[in-house]
C-alpha cells in the first residue's frame, strides 16, 4: 500500500477505534441494561472488547499494515528503519492523533452523555510510570508475537487480545490503563486538557519511552531474524 493509503488507513482506524468503545459501552449499558458498576457487566464488556479487538485485527491486516494506536505506528517505525521512523512521528501518529479527535467531536455531537475519556486517579510520576509499564509489556508481547507466530492470525490475535486487555484491567483503576495516546488525546482535547503537564507526561511521554525501550530490549535480548525467519515472516505478512 502507498504511503498516503496508509496514512488515510490509520485516520480511519483510529476514528472507527474511538467509536467501537463508545458502541461497546452502549450495548453493554443501554442495550443489555447492565450498570457500570455490575460485574457481570464487566465481563460482558470485555469480551465484547476482544471481539473488537479481532475486527481490528482483521481491518489491520487488509489495510496492510494501519494502525490507531501510535505505539503500535512506533514500534514499526523504529523496527524499519530511520526513514519509516521519521514518517511516523511525522504524518502517521498525527494522522491517528486527528482520526481520534474527530470521532470525539463526533461521539459528542451524537451522545452528549458518553464518555469522558481515560482519568488520572494518582500521583503524575505514578501515573506515567503506569502507562510506560503497561505500555511496555504491549509492545513487548506484540513483538514476541510477530516474531514466534508468524503465520497464524487467529493464534496471535487471540493471545494479544487477552495480553492487552490484561493489561488494561491492571491499569483500568491507576489511569485508565490506555496504551493508546491518540485514543486519550481525541478525549482530552474535547475537554481541553490535551496541552497539560498531566496528559503529556503520562499519556504521551511514558508510553512513548516505553515503546522505545521495548523496541531496545527485544532487539538486544533476541538475536535479529536470520535469512528463512525473513522469508517465513515476509511469506505470511
Amino acid at each position: 500500500m502507498s504511503r498516503i493509503g496508509i496514512v488515510v488507513s490509520d485516520l480511519v482506524l483510529s476514528f472507527m477505534w474511538i467509536w467501537s468503545g463508545v458502541i461497546v459501552n452502549i450495548l453493554v449499558q443501554e442495550v443489555l441494561g447492565f450498570s457500570r458498576k455490575d460485574k457481570t457487566g464487566e465481563i460482558v464488556g470485555y469480551l465484547f472488547s476482544v471481539i473488537s479487538m479481532f475486527i481490528f485485527a482483521f481491518l489491520q491486516k487488509l489495510t496492510k499494515g494501519g494502525h490507531y494506536n501510535p505505539v503500535a505506528a512506533l514500534a514499526s517505525g523504529v523496527s524499519s528503519g530511520f526513514g519509516s521512523f521519521i514518517f511516523t512521528v511525522m504524518v502517521r501518529i498525527p494522522a491517528e492523533v486527528i482520526g481520534s479527535i474527530l470521532a470525539v467531536e463526533h461521539i459528542i455531537q451524537i451522545f452528549p452523555e458518553i464518555g469522558k475519556g481515560s482519568k488520572l486517579n494518582v500521583a503524575i510520576l505514578h501515573g506515567a510510570l503506569t502507562e510506560g509499564v503497561l505500555t511496555f509489556f504491549t509492545v513487548l508481547i506484540s513483538l514476541g508475537l510477530a516474531r514466534k507466530i508468524p503465520g497464524s492470525f487467529f493464534m496471535k490475535t487471540w493471545i494479544s487480545s487477552i495480553a492487552k486487555l490484561t493489561l488494561h484491567v491492571l491499569g483500568v483503576d491507576l489511569t485508565g490503563g490506555c496504551m493508546n495516546p491518540a485514543a486519550v488525546m481525541g478525549w482530552a482535547y474535547a475537554r481541553s486538557e490535551h496541552i497539560t503537564k498531566e496528559h503529556l507526561l503520562v499519556y504521551w511521554l511514558g508510553p512513548v519511552m516505553a515503546t522505545l525501550l521495548a523496541v531496545w530490549f527485544f532487539s538486544v535480548v533476541f538475536n535479529p531474524l536470520n535469512e528463512e525467519q525473513e522469508k517465513a515472516k515476509a511469506k505470511f505478512e
